[in-house]
């Protein structure tokens, strides 16, 4: 039987030092990791709920340390003020900071995961901890006038709640989609329906007789909605104000770090591997044919020959992004690391058939059926590196060696933040470009043929280029003919063959093979196969790189303890959904980086994104970690934070748009004094003062597009805006 324990344990299978009692941080991370693992695989939601959670344990640590300062409680964060009127300093210190935190984060928990799919389990689980903490959860007066702990963190918690309920999430309303609506028809995988009428540079949704997510649970749909289009709306961290665009694309879109369009489909004048987008959905191609364990091919997997990557050296042109990716043996530039600087000797090399490495990377760093989601994935390395017994617990670095829990509650606020960013930050991008995957990507090319050369058959602009021993035309008398030579002049790619060839998981691999180009599958369970949201960028690039970013500034070094992170990986006793892999070996990491890299990878190896998802995330991760820890550190020291810590986030708002009757107006700072609605030809057809957050009943307009001038104190236009009347 498969292992799926390990996907819960990553890393720990090489700790050789444990501290006998964790903080009640670190016991409460655990609690939510936990709590995730059996939600839906949601990685906004998840990134959200394991950022306010880590604010919650801060504050609480926070609260009662001279030199720290809090972030919600007691201060006005983006519009929204959490009022606290003090409380006495308590007596026994750690006991008062255990009970605050736990009654926060026992009712914030609750609350979270109160309708998730295995709400009675999660939610007895915190019971039952909470219960053996000893604290009483009848407890729940938010009353804490009379000094008491309990009621602090109930009102505290309460707080949370209700800003998240004002957050630009959704939450009341489970997080669902608002105004995005899909270009695209969803493709029956199982159908192998023709995917040419599709618009090749949009999402498409997958439609599924049964759709199982990341984390094992079945969805209540089997054409699972775009997740989190509109997530660029939710109140962020550390992301500036300034590095922000709204841009109408059918509904606001929210859209950070704007990275510009990703390459879209050319129409090929022959030669179709000199278009951008079919040499990066190629490639795709050519890794998938990677994943046959009866491939002997081996590669150096030690440190010693990958990772070290030039982040200088990033692509941007289409001849840089060819050099850059290996497009017929894999992997990227990185050049490997010469010596450990740990032990000041070599990383021993081992070699790994290649085929058995890129599967275990698709399934490692995807965190498998059983699944943190890759923010989570990245708290659980967080862990793994606070317990290791060659860290020393000094922040950055420097200074003295703090304790357990003012590790914790400082690394995870700050991982927090930069985990909440990227979620924000790349599916505001997703939403905005909302482009396509590769499994629809590569059906709709080879639907369409072969973009070569025009005197052969089936040529098509649109088409896949023929590439020799890799992307070909169906002959007379070849395997995939067909008994009346129907499949003669298709395209056939030699690829992983897809879950048609496993009947039993745990004995069965499918293997690499030549396979029709429209029968083309990703390397996943065919009752998941692609995340249910657009691809450009990846959201595991992001996350990934402003994790490791994150964590080589709050340790103050760029190399994991002893100079490499390890996860041990067992024959035949890893792989989910095919037997694998043929040998046990380690996954190796020297930097975190080194670990952020090689989670890129992953995901082409996987068939889930082509080259132009990756680097643009990794760039765009390694500033989101920058300023997250950059911003976190300026509560830890008081000196450095001002005394109401206010987010960067738009002066107002209008929203819903469309709108049918209601126009509602975010007003932070009192900015916006006068709104007025003109038609398009100039005609003032409303008008009306604001002040504060407001709501303008519009029902008296016709359906149509109308502008909304929006004028300060001073009659000073501060910006018009479109607005559709429903």
């Amino acid at each position: 039987m498969k292992k799926l324990i390990l996907f819960n344990v990553v890393f720990l299978t090489i700790l050789n030092t444990l501290t006998a009692q964790q903080s009640i941080a670190r016991e409460w991370n655990e609690e939510l990791l936990s709590a995730i693992r059996l939600d839906y695989a949601r990685p906004t939601v998840h990134a959200r709920n394991l950022f306010h959670s880590s604010i919650a344990m801060y504050d609480t640590w926070a609260l009662f340390d001279s030199e720290a300062e809090t972030v919600f409680l007691g201060k006005t964060y983006a519009g929204y003020t959490f009022n606290f009127n003090g409380i006495a300093t308590p007596s026994n210190l750690d006991d008062a900071r255990r009970e605050i935190m736990s009654y926060t984060l026992f009712r914030l928990l609750s609350h979270r995961f109160a309708n998730a799919p295995n709400a009675a389990t999660t939610l007895a689980s915190l019971s039952s901890f909470f219960a053996n903490l000893g604290y009483d959860e009848t407890i729940t007066t938010t009353d804490y006038s009379n000094n008491s702990y309990a009621a602090l963190g109930n009102y505290f918690a309460s707080e949370i709640i209700n800003f998240g309920l004002q957050d630009g999430s959704n939450e009341q309303n489970d997080y669902a989609n608002e105004h995005y609506i899909t270009s695209n028809q969803p493709l029956i995988l199982e159908l192998y329906e023709d995917n040419t009428s599709i618009d090749p540079n949009k999402w498409q949704p997958l439609a599924f007789d049964v759709f199982v997510d990341q984390s094992g649970n079945t969805f209540p749909l089997n054409t699972p909605d775009f997740l989190s289009p509109e997530w660029g709306e939710v109140i962020p961290f550390s992301l500036k104000n300034e590095d922000l665009n709204i841009i109408n694309n059918g509904f606001d879109c929210y859209v950070y770090n704007d990275p510009g369009a990703p390459d879209y489909i050319q129409n090929s004048n022959e030669d179709g591997i000199d278009d951008p987008y079919k040499w990066y959905f190629s490639l795709v191609i050519a890794w998938s044919a990677h994943l046959d364990p009866n491939d002997a091919t081996t590669i150096d997997i030690s440190p010693a020959s990958i990772g070290n990557v030039d982040i200088s050296n990033y692509p941007e042109t289409f001849s840089e992004y060819q050099a850059f990716y290996n497009f017929a043996n894999g992997g990227d530039s990185g050049i490997g690391h010469s010596l450990n600087p740990k032990t000041g000797l070599p990383y021993a090399e081992q070699l790994v058939k290649r085929s058995d490495y890129a599967r275990v990377l698709a399934e490692f760093w995807a965190d498998g059926p059983d699944s943190e989601t890759p923010p989570g994935h990245w708290f659980t390395i967080f862990n793994y590196v606070s317990d290791h017994q060659a860290t020393i617990k000094k922040i950055s670095g420097q200074g003295s060696i703090v304790s357990d829990l003012e590790w914790d509650v400082k690394g995870y606020l700050s991982l927090g933040g930069a985990m909440h960013d990227s979620a924000i930050n790349t599916w505001g991008i997703k939403g905005y470009y909302d482009y396509i995957r590769p499994v629809s990507a590569i059906r709709y090319m080879a639907g369409k043929g072969q973009s070569t050369d025009a005197s052969l058959p089936n040529y098509d602009p649109h088409g896949l280029p023929l590439i020799s021993n890799l992307i070909e035309l169906i002959q007379t008398g070849d395997a995939l003919a067909g008994t009346n030579d129907e499949n003669v002049n298709k395209i056939k790619v030699r690829a992983w063959k897809g879950p048609d060839y496993i009947v039993n998981p745990d004995t069965d691999a499918a293997g690499v093979d030549w396979i029709l180009g429209e029968h083309w599958w990703p390397y996943q369970r065919p009752t998941f196969v692609t995340p249910p949201f657009a691809g450009y960028l990846s959201g595991h690039s992001t996350f990934s790189r402003a994790a490791a970013e994150v964590l080589t500034l709050f340790t103050g070094d760029a190399f994991f303890p002893d100079g490499m992170g390890t996860f041990n990986v067992t024959q035949n006793d890893f792989l989910v959904f095919e037997e694998g892999p043929t040998q046990d070996f380690t996954l190796q990491w020297a930097t975190y980086r080194d670990a952020s890299d090689q989670t890129s990878l992953s995901r082409i190896w996987g068939g889930i994104h082509p080259p132009i998802d990756d680097i643009r995330g990794r760039q765009i991760g390694e500033q989101i970690g920058i300023d997250a820890f950059n911003l976190a550190i300026t509560y830890f020291d008081a000196t450095l934070s001002t005394s109401e810590q206010e987010i960067n986030e738009p002066i107002f708002k209008l929203y819903p748009n469309p709108v049918k009757d209601n126009l509602s107006i975010k007003n932070n700072e009192n900015s916006i004094s006068i709104l007025e609605i003109y038609s398009l030809n100039g005609i003032k057809l409303l008008s009306h003062k604001i002040s504060g957050n407001s709501n303008i009943n519009i029902s008296s307009l016709q359906s149509g597009v109308y502008l909304a001038s929006l004028k300060n104190k001073n009659n000073t236009i501060i910006s018009t805006e479109k607005i559709i009347k429903k």
